[in-house]
C-alpha cells in the first residue's frame, strides 16, 4: 500500500507554520511549536494515532499562544484531508476511550467530509502552567473545519486538568488510527451509501 502522507506550509502575517504527516507510520514526532504544552499533546496523536508527525512553527506567541495553536490545528487538518484522499476503503469511523488516573474521556470521529465539532470538556482551572485551556477547543475547531470531519469529544470524569485533556489527546490519536485503517472488506469502496464523502 502506498503510504499516505501530506506536506503544508501556512504562512499569515501571524504565524509560519510547516506541517508533514505519514498517516502510515510508527509514530514518530518532530515537534517545534514554540507552545511546550502543546508539543506534548501532539506528541500523544503521533504516538497513539501511530501517524508520523513533524510540526515546525513560528508565532506571535510574544502576545498569546491563540493564533499558533488555531494556526497549527488549521494546518494539521489541511494535511489529514490531503493524505487521506478520497477515503475509499478507509474504515471511516473511530472512537475511543482513554483513562489517566481519576480521568476518563471519549473520542469519537467520523471522516465524513462534513465538518462539525462537539466539544465538551469541563476543566477544574484555567491554565496547564502557563497554557490556557480555552485554546483546545480553537485547535480542535481549526482541525475539524480543515480536515472536514465530525468531531465529539466527551470528557467523561475528571479532576486534574492535564489528565483530562491529555486523555482527550490519546483517545484522539487512537480514534484517528480506528478511522483511518484499511477495511479488507471495503477494498476498492467508498464507505458512504451516497458513492462519495
Amino acid at each position: 500500500m502506498t503510504q499516505r502522507c501530506a506536506s503544508i506550509q501556512r504562512d499569515t502575517l501571524e504565524t509560519q507554520i510547516k506541517v508533514n504527516i505519514n498517516l502510515d507510520g510508527t509514530g514518530q514526532a518532530q515537534l517545534n511549536s514554540g507552545v511546550a504544552f502543546l508539543d506534548h499533546m501532539l506528541d500523544q496523536i503521533a504516538r497513539h494515532g501511530l501517524i508520523d508527525l513533524d510540526i515546525q512553527a513560528q508565532g506571535d506567541t510574544q502576545i498569546d499562544d491563540h493564533h499558533t495553536v488555531e494556526d497549527i490545528g488549521i494546518s494539521l487538518g489541511q494535511a489529514f484531508k490531503q493524505a487521506v484522499g478520497d477515503k475509499t476503503g478507509i474504515c471511516r469511523y473511530g472512537h475511543a476511550y482513554v483513562p489517566l488516573d481519576e480521568a476518563l474521556s471519549r473520542v469519537v470521529i467520523d471522516f465524513s467530509g462534513r465538518p462539525g465539532l462537539e466539544f465538551h470538556v469541563d476543566f477544574p482551572r484555567s491554565h496547564i502552567g502557563q497554557f490556557d485551556v480555552d485554546l483546545f477547543s480553537e485547535f480542535f475547531q481549526g482541525f475539524v473545519n480543515h480536515a472536514q470531519v465530525t468531531l465529539h469529544i466527551d470528557s467523561l470524569r475528571g479532576r486534574n486538568a492535564h489528565h483530562i485533556i491529555e486523555t482527550v489527546f490519546k483517545a484522539f490519536g487512537r480514534a484517528l488510527r480506528m478511522a483511518l485503517s484499511p477495511d479488507p472488506r471495503m477494498q476498492g469502496m467508498m464507505p458512504s451509501t451516497k458513492g462519495s464523502l
